[in-house]
C-alpha cells in the first residue's frame, strides 16, 4: 500500500506513526514545502515564550523519523490533487501516486490586509517565529497584541510575566469570547485586566506605523497605542488553496464524514485543523484547531486506511495555560448557553463551570481545578443530559 502524506504536521507525523502501531508497512511518503517536521506548537505560546531556556522541539525526533521507514518529501510543495487517478502533483512536476491520501497540511495565521510589513510586527506559527516574540520581550516592552482569543491572551499574560506593558486590542467585546461564551469571557477579561494588561475593545487596527521599525500601532477610534513589539494573532485559515479544482468540499477545511474521510473521494482522508468533519455527537460538520484533537484524530484516519473502520466522535478539549493556572475545556460552549459555577466563582483563584442549553450538557470548564473538573467531564463524555448535570450539582 501506498500512503501519502500530505503535511508534516503533528497530525501528519502522528498518523504515520499510528500507521506503525497497527503493523502496516505501507510505503509512505511525507509532503511538506517546510524543511523538516514541524515543531510542537502549544510550547511556543506557553512555555517557550515564558522561560528563554526553554527549547522548541520537533513533533518527531531524528531516531523516531528513522524508526517510522518513510520516506521524506521536504521542501517541495503539493499544487494539486487528482482524485480520480490518485495522484499529488508537487511543485518539481513530480506526480506522488497514492492508494491512501491524508490531507494534514494544517492551518496558517490569518493576516490583517494592507499592514505594513515593518520590523517588530509578527505572528505566532513557527518555532522562529516564537523566538523573535521572545527576544523582544524585555522588562518595559512596549508589547500590542492584536486579538483576543486564547494565543493573544497566552503571550498577553506571556509579556506581563516578563515585565512588558501590554495592549490587547479586540474588536469583540471580551477576551476570548469565541471559546468561552459572553459570560465566561467577561470574567477572564477582568482577570487579565487585574493582572495589568491595557485593552483596547470594541475596536480594530487599522495601520501599523514607524520608520525603521514598528513604532506605534493605529486604531479604528482613530486613537494610537506605543509598540515596539506588534502580535498579530487573529485566528487562522485552513491551507486547503492547494485542493482547488480536485472537485471536493473545501469550503470551510476539507469536508470529510464521521470517519475523516473526504466526502466526494475514495481513499482521501483527513486530520488536524485541515478537517472539517461531521461530528456524531453535535450533528453537523466541525473544524477543530487544537493540538488534541490533532492528536486524536490521527490513529482513527489510521484504523481507516487498513479498513478498521472507526468513528471520530471525541468531545473536543483545549486547554491554555495563562494568569499562572491552567484553563481546560470540554466541550463547545455556544452565546446563549446558561453557565453556572459548580465549585468557585468566575473571580476565585479556581474554579469548574458547566454550560446547557434545553436538554443538552454542552461544556465543562475548569480554571486550576482539575481534580474539581473531572467528575463533570464524565457526565459531559457520557452524554448527561443538562437536567442531569444540575441534578448532579444539586448533589
Amino acid at each position: 500500500m501506498r500512503v501519502v502524506v500530505v503535511g508534516g504536521s503533528l497530525a501528519g507525523a502522528r498518523v504515520v506513526q499510528a500507521l506503525r502501531r497497527l503493523g502496516s508497512d505501507a510505503r509512505v511518503t511525507v509532503v511538506d514545502a517546510a524543511a523538516s517536521f514541524a515543531h510542537d506548537r502549544p510550547p511556543l505560546s506557553k512555555t517557550f515564550l515564558a522561560d528563554p531556556a526553554a527549547q522548541a522541539l520537533p513533533v518527531l525526533s531524528d531516531d523516531q523519523i528513522e524508526a517510522l521507514d518513510l520516506e521524506s518529501v521536504f521542501g517541495l510543495r503539493a499544487t494539486a490533487l487528482d482524485p480520480a487517478r490518485r495522484t499529488v502533483v508537487l511543485d518539481s512536476g513530480r506526480t506522488v501516486p497514492y492508494d491512501a491520501l491524508v490531507v494534514a497540511t494544517g492551518s496558517a495565521p490569518r493576516t490583517l490586509p494592507g499592514l505594513a510589513a515593518l520590523p517588530g510586527v509578527t505572528t505566532l506559527r513557527t518555532a522562529d517565529d516564537a523566538a523573535t516574540i521572545r527576544a523582544a520581550l524585555h522588562s518595559g516592552a512596549r508589547t500590542v497584541v492584536v486579538g483576543g482569543g486564547f494565543i493573544g491572551a497566552e503571550i498577553a499574560w506571556a509579556a506581563r510575566a516578563r515585565d512588558c506593558d501590554v495592549t490587547v486590542v479586540e474588536p469583540l467585546p471580551a477576551m476570548m469570547i469565541r471559546g468561552l461564551g459572553p459570560s465566561l469571557a467577561e470574567a477572564f477579561t477582568r482577570r487579565h485586566a487585574a493582572a495589568g494588561v491595557r485593552l483596547r475593545l470594541g475596536t480594530g487596527v487599522t495601520a501599523v506605523e514607524g520608520d525603521d521599525r514598528v513604532e506605534r500601532v493605529r486604531l479604528g477610534d482613530g486613537t494610537t497605542v506605543p509598540a515596539d513589539l506588534v502580535v498579530v494573532g487573529v485566528g487562522t485559515v485552513p491551507q486547503t488553496g492547494w485542493l482547488g479544482g480536485s472537485g471536493l468540499d473545501v469550503s470551510d477545511g476539507l469536508l470529510c464524514d464521521a470517519h475523516l474521510a473526504a466526502v466526494g473521494a475514495s481513499g482521501v482522508y483527513a486530520a488536524g485543523d485541515v478537517a472539517r468533519w461531521h461530528h456524531p455527537r453535535y450533528g453537523e460538520p466541525i473544524r477543530v484547531e487544537h493540538w488534541t484533537n490533532a492528536v486524536e484524530q490521527a490513529p482513527v484516519v489510521a484504523a481507516n486506511i487498513l479498513g478498521k473502520r472507526t468513528t471520530y466522535d471525541a468531545v473536543p478539549y483545549v486547554w491554555s495555560d495563562q494568569l499562572g493556572a491552567r484553563l481546560q475545556i470540554f466541550g463547545r460552549i455556544r452565546p446563549d448557553d446558561e453557565v453556572r459555577y459548580v465549585f468557585g466563582g468566575p473571580d476565585e483563584a479556581r474554579f469548574v463551570a458547566v454550560a446547557g442549553r434545553g436538554e443538552q450538557l454542552t461544556a465543562v470548564v475548569g480554571f486550576g481545578a482539575l481534580k474539581q473538573l473531572l467528575p463533570y467531564r464524565k457526565l459531559l463524555v457520557d452524554g448527561a443530559t443538562w437536567p442531569e448535570a444540575l441534578s448532579a450539582v444539586a448533589a
